[in-house]
């Protein structure tokens, strides 16, 4: 249910997002991009896999592109969103690398160099009104050829009531995506976070040092070819050995 304003009361969440069948979640299975098979249920490769479900092989695949109409009100801030993107001299289509609707969210895929201007844009049109920023998350897709490292922005409307993302994607080999601290000055301690785990560098952030881990640290902990490896902790009389070193179950 939706006010005059055209916020609703379901807490930012697409209340029409059940028109079209094809924005179902369920459609994912047959679409969609792969980036890899995983076997077992958690992907070990290396006789780790204590589930019983090791003879599991199913495929690991990314939303593709949702088809117009998305729904509710997605359309009418896609709408806003490319109509103020036009207005500033640019080509949506160069902007926005794709627009996704799935499970109840919609996400624009944005190419990392537009990333300040679309989230100025949803800051400040009067239509679109995204005041908060609750943070950037790092994803790490070593499948994902050329782009495996993903940076995932949730942006809030208190004025609308409404909740959007943004992603944007780097490869390993150039994990550079611009800083949004001057846009949303909270992302500062985010940004850092994201680098300290993934090794995204955020270009023009005020200080971008780590914020866990110790400065001189070696790698990126959070990336999935990151080593299963440890430091060894020693207790009265005994030595536990680091992970890497301990039993295996192959």
């Amino acid at each position: 249910m939706s006010d005059k304003n055209g916020a609703n009361d379901a807490n930012g969440v697409n209340p029409e997002k059940d028109l079209a069948a094809s924005n179902l979640p369920g459609q994912r299975g047959d679409g969609g991009e792969e980036i890899r098979v995983q076997r077992g249920m958690f992907g070990a490769n290396n006789g780790g896999d204590t589930s019983g479900y090791g003879g599991l092989v199913r495929s690991i695949r990314l939303p593709g592109a949702t088809a117009r109409p998305y729904g509710g009100w997605f359309d009418e801030v896609a709408d806003e969103l490319e109509g103020a993107l036009e207005e500033q001299g640019l080509v949506p289509e160069n902007v926005i690398d794709k627009t996704v609707v799935d499970r109840g969210e919609l996400t624009f895929h944005i190419e990392r160099e537009y990333l300040p201007s679309v989230a100025r844009t949803l800051r400040d049109d009067p239509a679109l009104r995204f005041e908060l920023c609750t943070g950037v998350s790092g994803v790490h897709y070593p499948g994902d050829k050329g782009r495996e490292l993903h940076a995932v922005y949730h942006l809030r409307s208190i004025t609308h009531n409404r909740l959007i993302r943004l992603e944007v994607s780097a490869p390993d080999a150039d994990p550079h995506i611009p800083t949004l601290v001057p846009v949303y000055p909270t992302n500062d301690w985010h940004e850092r976070e994201t680098y300290d785990f993934f090794g995204i560098v955020f270009d023009g952030h005020p200080a971008l040092t780590r914020i866990m881990m110790p400065d001189d640290w070696q790698g990126f902990p959070q990336r999935k070819d990151y080593p299963l490896g440890g430091i060894p902790v020693e207790y009265k009389g005994a030595q536990i050995p680091a992970p890497d070193q301990r039993r295996s179950y192959s």
